[in-house]
C-alpha cells in the first residue's frame, strides 16, 4: 500500500476500474449499522412514548425530525462514497477523509436519540466537521489540479450551511428544525447546481469523473447495511419480548419481508447497476440519480424496520394509522425506489411495481380495523407476488443486459 499511498492525489480516470471497496470503506459502513438502529429506536419512541401521540400531529412531526436526521446521515455517507469513487481510496488523504467521516458518523449516531434536545450541538458539530473537512483535505491534496477549485467551492458551501447547523442547535426545537432543514436544502441545491459560489463559478455534474462500478458497488453495500439493520431490529424486538404465538408470527413475517426485499432488489437491476453506470454516456449523472433512488429505498427500509418493532411488540392489537404507515409504507417506498432503479438500469418499469404499490395503498383502509400482524402478512403476500413475477419473467431467458436511458 505504501507505493500507492505516495504521490499527489489525482482523480481516477473514468475508464479505470479501481477494484472492490477497501476494508476501510467497509469498516466505515459498519458505523451505519449502529446509526440506523438509533434512527429506528428514535422513531419507535416517537410512535409509542405518548399514548395519543401515534394518532395525531405528534407522529408527523416526530417522523419529520427523524427523517431529517436520516438525511443528514445519508449526506455524510454519500459524500464519502462519491469521494472514494473519484479518487484512489488507498491514498493517505482519502483515508483521512474516510476516518474523519467514520468518527463523525459514530458521534452523530450516538447523538440521534436526543438530537433535538441535549445532544443537538454534538450532532451538528460532528456533521459540520465531516462535511467541511472532506473538501478541505482534498483541496490541499489536489495541489494545482483543476478539481481543486470545485473542492474550495464545496468547502465554502458547507461552511455557510454549517452556520445554520450549529446556530440551530443552540435554539428551540422548532427553530432548530427550520434551520437544519434550510441547511440541507442549501446543500442539496448546491450539489444539484454544481456547487456555485459567487466569484468562483460552478461545475457541470455530467463532466465529473467517477469510477462508476465502484460507486455502484458502494450503493449496493449501503442497501445491504440498511437491510441488515431491519434484521437486527426484528431480532432485538423479538428477543426482548415473550414467545407467544402472535409474536412468533410477527417475527417470522418480518424475516420473510427482509428476504423478499433482498430478492426483489437483486433481481436483476440491483445486481447489474455497475454495468449500467459503465454503459452510460455520463456516469456521474446516473450515479447521482442512483443516489436519490437508493435514498428512497433506504428510507423505506428504515420505515419497515420500525414497523417490525411495532408489530412484534403488539402483534394482535389494532394499529393506528401512523403505525400502519410504517408497516405498509416502508415496503411501498422501497418498491417506488426499486421501480426507479429499474428505469435507470433498463429504461423501463415493470407493471408489477405499480400494481403492488396500488394494492398496498388500497389495503391500508381495511387493515386499520385488523390486528397488526395481518397488515404485515399482506405486505409479505404483495412482495412475494412481485418476486415471483420477476423470477418467472427471467426464467428460461438470457440475462437481460443493462440499457440505461441516460
Amino acid at each position: 500500500m505504501g507505493s500507492r499511498a505516495a504521490g499527489r492525489l489525482e482523480p481516477v480516470p473514468a475508464a479505470t476500474n479501481p477494484g472492490r471497496a477497501t476494508f476501510l470503506e467497509l469498516f466505515f459502513d459498519l458505523v451505519y449499522v449502529f446509526a440506523l438502529t438509533r434512527i429506528s429506536a428514535r422513531a419507535f419512541e416517537d410512535l409509542t412514548q405518548d399514548p395519543g401521540r401515534e394518532h395525531g400531529w405528534g407522529a408527523v412531526t416526530g417522523g419529520g425530525k427523524t427523517l431529517l436526521l436520516l438525511l443528514a446521515l445519508w449526506a455524510v455517507w454519500q459524500g464519502t462514497a462519491w469521494t472514494t469513487s473519484r479518487y484512489d481510496p488507498y491514498k493517505v488523504p482519502l483515508q483521512s477523509v474516510v476516518i474523519t467521516a467514520l468518527v463523525c458518523s459514530m458521534v452523530m449516531g450516538v447523538a440521534i436519540p436526543r438530537a433535538f434536545s441535549e445532544t443537538a450541538l454534538m450532532f451538528a458539530v460532528a456533521y459540520v466537521i465531516a462535511q467541511v473537512t472532506r473538501p478541505l483535505i482534498l483541496s490541499i491534496a489536489l495541489g494545482a489540479h483543476p478539481y481543486r477549485r470545485l473542492k474550495v467551492r464545496m468547502a465554502v458551501v458547507f461552511a455557510f450551511s454549517g452556520v445554520f447547523w450549529i446556530g440551530g442547535a443552540m435554539l428551540t426545537t422548532n427553530a432548530q428544525v427550520v434551520l437544519w432543514s434550510a441547511a440541507l436544502v442549501i446543500e442539496y441545491l448546491a450539489a444539484r447546481c454544481g456547487w456555485p459560489v459567487p466569484g468562483l463559478g460552478r461545475s457541470t455534474v455530467s463532466k465529473w469523473e467517477i469510477a462508476g462500478e465502484h460507486l455502484a458497488e458502494r450503493y449496493q453495500q449501503f442497501f445491504l447495511v440498511a437491510l441488515g439493520e431491519t434484521i437486527l431490529v426484528a431480532g432485538f424486538a423479538y428477543s426482548a419480548g415473550s414467545y407467544e404465538a402472535g409474536h412468533v408470527w410477527a417475527f417470522a413475517l418480518a424475516l420473510a419481508t427482509s428476504i423478499l426485499l433482498w430478492r426483489i432488489y437483486v433481481q436483476r437491476a440491483g445486481r447489474i447497476l455497475g454495468e449500467a453506470v459503465v454503459k452510460s454516456r455520463h456516469p456521474a449523472n446516473i450515479g447521482r440519480s442512483a443516489a436519490d433512488t437508493h435514498l428512497v429505498m433506504v428510507i423505506g427500509l428504515a420505515a419497515t424496520a420500525i414497523g417490525y418493532e411495532l408489530i412484534i411488540e403488539h402483534p394482535l392489537e389494532r394499529i393506528p394509522g401512523a403505525w400502519l404507515a410504517m408497516v405498509l409504507g416502508g415496503p411501498a417506498l422501497f418498491l417506488a425506489g426499486r421501480a426507479r432503479l429499474e428505469y435507470e438500469v433498463f429504461g423501463r418499469v415493470s407493471p408489477s411495481r405499480w400494481i403492488a404499490l396500488t394494492v398496498l395503498v388500497a389495503a391500508s383502509v381495511p387493515l386499520l380495523h385488523l390486528p397488526g400482524v395481518i397488515a404485515t402478512a399482506v405486505g409479505v403476500v404483495v412482495l412475494a407476488t412481485v418476486a415471483v413475477i420477476d423470477a418467472r419473467r427471467a426464467r428460461g431467458a438470457p440475462p437481460e443486459a443493462a440499457a440505461p436511458p441516460f
